[in-house]
């Protein structure tokens, strides 16, 4: 039995959910594959999957040595694809999550361009808002917008995004237009609320004008945790909005979103590309992290700073 390919097999057959599919992507006979896994089982003593006529599920045991297979696989293709030759051509599989409305604003739309690049990295892409563990799920890196709190991590600044507060003509329609934020505090105006994953909490917005810093937290009837829900809440008239440039120009042509309180400002929100500190940088790592960097210099490119690596830092 080659252990490499008994690893390879079983971690397949966890991915696509059954013995058949694993065996299309590795292009072998389903018996072939079925072999190769019950030799590994065999070599470690350990029932590994679950077998019934309709799925293929982890035991306790299998669950765990899935979680070092995975690791070891993604290891030892990093070792291939360092070396010079393979280098200039990356390739495998990339694990990444990203926020939703990033992912479908300025992202996909733009992987037709990345794969014509590098046809040979396949990536699996998580969309979400979440606070996600990079060791705990095998993630190879994550974008996020705000100062990170994990001083473990290390991060790439790759972009600073602008913001501005917005509303509904509905929402104005029926609440009235706010003329000074102050106005969103203990009034019949509300906000649309972002539950931030670390904590599960909103926080105010700090916003400047003429050297005068306030904070803004502001009522609501509707928090969410996801930035495609909280934009479609706020095109929905539920309340006020603090939006990226990037989220609110496609709806200001049309009237769907209507920009508010003039002459007052915000720190840009700063945006990382994180990945765990111990974890080789790849080809296909590197030229990922060095495209999201592109995409966002145009989008929202870092304000007078260096794009460099380094520890992330928290406020």
């Amino acid at each position: 039995m080659d252990r490499f390919d008994a690893m390879q097999a079983f971690a397949r057959v966890v991915e696509a959910g059954s013995f058949t599919k694993a065996a299309e992507t590795l292009h072998t006979s389903k018996t072939s594959v079925t072999q190769l896994v019950q030799q590994l089982e065999a070599r470690l003593r350990v029932k590994l999957l679950n077998r019934t006529t309709r799925k293929v599920g982890l035991t306790a045991d299998g669950a765990a040595y899935y979680e070092r297979v995975v690791r070891l696989l993604a290891d030892m293709d990093d070792a291939e694809t360092s070396l010079s030759g393979a280098s200039a051509s990356p390739r495998g599989r990339l694990r990444v999550d990203v926020p939703s409305p990033l992912a479908r604003m300025i992202l996909v739309p733009a992987l037709p361009a990345f794969h014509a690049r590098y046809p040979d990295i396949q990536l699996d892409m998580g969309v979400s808002d979440r606070m996600v563990d990079l060791i705990g799920e095998n993630v190879d890196c994550v974008v996020r917008g705000g100062e990170l709190t994990d001083q473990s991590l290390m991060a790439r600044r790759v972009g600073d995004l602008q913001l501005g507060v917005y509303a509904a003509p509905s929402y104005l329609e029926r609440a009235g237009t706010p003329s000074d934020p102050r106005e969103l505090e203990d009034t019949h105006h509300r906000i649309v609320g972002f539950l931030w994953s670390r904590n599960g909490k909103t926080f105010p917005y700090a916003m400047y004008r003429d050297g005068e810093r306030i904070e803004v937290q502001g009522r609501y009837v509707l928090s969410v945790d996801d930035g495609n829900a909280y934009l479609a809440a706020g095109l929905a008239g539920l309340g006020v909005l603090w939006l990226p440039d990037y989220m609110a120009k496609v709806h200001l042509p049309s009237g769907e979103l209507v920009p508010l309180f003039e002459g007052w400002s915000f720190d840009p929100m700063p945006l990382y590309v994180a990945f765990p500190p111990n974890r080789h940088v790849s080809a296909k790592l590197r030229v990922f992290i060095d495209w999201v960097a592109e995409l966002m210099a145009r989008h929202a490119p870092v304000a007078g700073r260096p794009l460099r690596s380094g520890p992330a830092r928290s406020r």
